[in-house]
């Protein structure tokens, strides 16, 4: 399928040639025409397979079929969890909107609040912006939600985590004129999203998209062993004076740990730049331009602070600290292997960290290749690099006796005769002589 089939207006056509999109990904296969029919989508995309463009391109769509008759508020509201998402998002659709009158603006925290007068004031078509503080804005009945016409949630699962569903349903009730609304996620799966889904949507046309196997084929998933946490800083650091890891993206758990990993590294004579959550927006923006420009090659980061982050060239992603679900972890190896490049992800793994490897092996349906440095050999074996584990004797034990319940659960129950009940207990030689005494008066008869 080509973008022409999807009966977009020619100036987007314009744009997405311009952006070097030959054909659809499958999400916008799906996304797009079931969108433009105005109905409400419910879609699980990870990251990596085009869900931007398969929800700005409707909306943009629509806007252009349906121009607007006066100066207002923005008729299309686009929700993401993170500034460096929301930032992405408006990136992304100024390019795909060049060529159109449409006008897209940005209401995200950590900006003053004069930059963020146009989204305000001025006539505009599309919003995008994160809960806080838009909610902020509502409050203060600065921002009009009746002119909504499309909600877009992207990421609903991370605002999920990060506790945000319930300003996006405070924001989802002020929009409640709307005629549609688009909500993606990277996973469907747990109570608390379908719960919030079935608020929000009207019969929604429930959408899915996995990353196809060849885009997964081209990240190389690798993981290293460690014994200590000093260990795994020397594997770290090893790793990052190799030739072969040319830029990369280091996570880690916790602000905590972010910080002193930076001391760290700054004190092996390794510069890097850093972005953690609830850091100001011109830091961070600052840091993210500079791995970008390739001031430096290494930038570490939460992963709060890089969601939603598009980096160019990455050619390796470090989790120094595994994350605590599997689906996180397919968000961070998503930063490499972009624009048809191939990449590596790289996990460097402690004894506790092995209940949480065998989750995403079994997530992601992939196993881990083992790598060795000579002069750093972890000097433990464990359980998950080492073949099958010690079977537990206890639950061993547990396991068979339920087999044998089983088992005699299935088996046909055996006839109970009245002699046998009625000699139940007794010797065997009196067993015996009442059995002889049962035999012979049954022959005399």
């Amino acid at each position: 399928m080509s973008f022409e089939l999807l009966d977009l207006d020619p100036a987007l056509l314009q744009a997405v040639a311009e952006q070097g999109f030959s054909r659809p990904t499958t999400i916008q296969q799906q996304v797009i025409p079931a969108a433009m029919d105005g109905r409400d989508v419910l879609a699980s995309a990870p990251t990596g397979t085009g869900k931007t463009a398969a929800f700005l391109l409707p909306c943009m769509q629509h806007l252009l079929d349906y121009p607007r008759r006066r100066a207002g508020a923005a008729r299309v509201l686009v929700l993401a969890p993170t500034r460096e998402l929301a930032l992405q998002i408006t990136e992304q659709a100024r390019a795909l909107a060049q060529h159109t009158h449409l006008v897209i603006e940005t209401i995200i925290g950590g900006i003053e609040h004069e930059k963020q007068l146009p989204a305000l004031t001025q006539t505009t078509d599309i919003v995008i912006a994160t809960p806080g503080r838009l909610l902020e804005y509502i409050e203060a009945e600065s921002f009009d939600s009746r002119a909504i016409e499309i909600l877009v949630l992207d990421e609903a699962d991370r605002m999920l985590d990060m506790g945000f569903i319930k300003d996006v349903e405070r924001i989802a009730a002020e929009a409640r004129w709307r005629k549609q609304t688009l909500l993606f996620s990277a996973t469907l799966e747990g109570n608390g999203l379908s719960r919030f889904a079935n608020e929000v949507l009207k019969d929604a046309v429930e959408l899915h998209a996995d990353s196809p196997r060849s885009e997964r084929r081209k990240i190389q998933q690798l993981m290293y062993l460690a014994d200590s946490p000093e260990h795994k800083l020397a594997l770290l650091v090893h790793l990052l004076r190799s030739e072969e890891v040319k830029r990369s993206i280091i996570f880690v758990k916790t602000r905590e740990r972010l910080a002193e990993l930076v001391a760290q590294l700054n004190a092996q004579g390794i510069d890097c730049a850093w972005i953690r959550g609830e850091m100001e927006q011109e830091r961070r923006v600052e840091a993210i331009r500079r791995f970008r420009d390739e001031e430096v090659a290494i930038l570490l980061a939460t992963d709060v602070a890089a969601r939603g982050i598009d980096l160019p060239d990455v050619s390796h992603v470090i989790n120094y600290d595994l994350p605590r679900t599997a689906d996180v972890y397919i968000h961070r190896i998503g930063r490499t292997a972009r624009a048809g490049k191939r990449g590596t992800a790289i996990s460097l793994i402690e004894a506790h960290d092995v209940p949480m490897l065998e989750r995403i092996e079994r997530y992601t349906g992939e196993g881990l290749r083992r790598r060795v440095i000579d002069e750093l050999r972890p000097q433990h074996k464990m359980a998950s690099a080492g073949g099958k584990k010690k079977p537990d004797a206890k639950k061993e034990k547990e396991k068979e006796k339920k087999q044998a319940k089983k088992k005699a659960e299935l088996e046909p129950r055996k006839k109970e005769r009245h002699r046998d009940r009625k000699n139940k207990g007794k010797p065997d030689w009196a067993r015996k002589k009442s059995e002889g005494k049962q035999k012979s008066g049954s022959q005399s008869e």
